[in-house]
């Protein structure tokens, strides 16, 4: 390709790429939402032991699961 043919698509914009904007990475930020969820619930519904522990159990569940996703998924991301 001779560079006026280079030129002309450079200012034409045909080759030009922006990279992608960056955003959040909001996976890795979602224990700042459930780790002061779970004292709460022990505070908040301490009349309520059933209701409490059963509500502590699956706060401590979901997030022991968003890990286990976020450890997987990082493993298969460096197996790649």
């Amino acid at each position: 390709m001779s560079s006026s043919a280079a030129r002309k698509e450079f200012e034409s914009g045909e080759q030009l790429q922006r990279p992608p904007p960056r955003q959040a990475p909001f996976k890795f930020l979602v224990p700042l939402v459930y780790a002061p969820i779970l004292p709460l619930i022990r505070i908040g519904l301490r009349k309520q032991p059933v209701l409490r522990d059963r509500a502590f159990t699956i706060v401590l569940g979901a997030a022991l699961l968003h890990g286990g996703y976020l450890v997987a998924d990082l493993y298969d991301v460096e197996s790649k």
